[in-house]
């Protein structure tokens, strides 16, 4: 008795069941179609409307100020915009008794940021990431200042530096007529007095900063620097702070836009008046003050663009040549 096996022809083997096309078919047109029509409109709006908003509040006014400053425009009427070329430059460098103080006031902002909190944010930087006792509550106590706005900050200041009830002169005893000390009215004080405010919330900017760079140090670095018999001093001189250098260069860029772009506090404690003259309170009392001189402003505008470009830029191709060598 003889059994047959059926056989098979390949071009029989090689064509699916009815069923397993029909499958393979709809797995694959799932995998084609993984995003909905509603799904494409959601990613749409959350990626196109701050693209739009982005481009139409930084790039487009960005460019509008660049084309103004070689203008003359009132505000009123596009009508009224007058092409002056150079002249609002020249007039700024030449003729304009606040721009140099302001220049002066803005480089004066820098040095005391990086001379004063930083090192001290540092400080404080090192001495928690020891481990000590209740050190996230030290961490918040300093971070707290750089979460209140520069406005806030400054409306705190003006009490502490209040003539009649404020804390210092209360302190030393110059709250008293004839013995008044004006903090923020004073040319030779007001600058000084503000810079202790933004040295204030500058100190905990620097402690963050710093203490994320601590913890990405290798433990094994300063056990071998114990092993060789270093003090906590050598090893952090010689060890650890050669190791900071991608974080000393973003707290160097940080503190040059933070000396750049104060305008808030100085704006609140005495709206730039006599002593505290810095360039973006300039840029501001002439586009928006009683003269509205906007071509004139976007010139100061455009130098201040290129002071921070002049800075930002460097920075931005060390970085990408960084990270092409990795």
């Amino acid at each position: 008795m003889t059994t047959e096996t059926p056989t098979k022809s390949p071009e029989a083997a090689a064509v699916p069941p009815s069923g397993v096309t029909s499958s393979a078919k709809r797995a694959q047109s799932g995998h084609r179609r993984l995003l909905t029509r509603r799904d494409r409109l959601t990613l749409a709006l959350m990626a196109g409307l701050p693209t739009i908003l982005h481009v139409a509040l930084v790039w487009v006014t960005a460019l509008a100020s660049i084309a103004l400053a070689f203008t003359s425009w009132d505000g009123i009427g596009f009508d009224s915009i007058k092409w002056v070329g150079l002249d609002n430059f020249t007039q700024l460098f030449t003729n304009n008794p606040q721009f140099w103080p302001a220049v002066e006031h803005n480089a004066i902002w820098f040095v005391v940021l990086i001379l004063i909190p930083t090192p001290l944010g540092l400080f404080l930087a090192v001495q928690l990431d020891k481990k000590i006792r209740f050190s996230r509550v030290y961490q918040t106590a300093f971070f707290l200042p750089v979460v209140l706005s520069m406005a806030v900050i400054g409306f705190v200041w003006q009490l502490v530096y209040n003539p009649d009830t404020g804390l210092i002169n209360s302190l030393i005893g110059a709250n008293e007529p004839g013995k008044y000390i004006d903090w923020i009215g004073d040319p030779d004080l007001n600058l000084w007095a503000v810079l202790i405010a933004a040295s204030w919330r500058h100190t905990g900017y620097m402690m963050i900063l710093y203490l994320a760079g601590l913890k990405g140090v290798d433990p094994a670095l300063r056990e071998a620097s114990a092993l060789d018999g270093a003090n906590e001093w050598q090893t952090f001189k010689n060890v650890i702070f050669p190791t900071l250098r991608p974080t000393n260069t973003i707290v160097l860029v940080v503190t040059i836009i933070e000396a750049l772009r104060c305008f808030d506090l100085v704006f609140v404690f005495n709206k730039g008046a006599e002593g505290t003259e810095l360039l973006s309170i300039l840029v501001t009392n002439n586009i928006i003050g009683e003269s509205s001189r906007i071509g004139y402003g976007s010139a100061i505008a455009v130098v201040l663009l290129l002071i921070s470009l002049a800075v930002i830029i460097p920075y931005l191709i060390a970085t990408f040549r960084k990270e092409r060598r990795a």
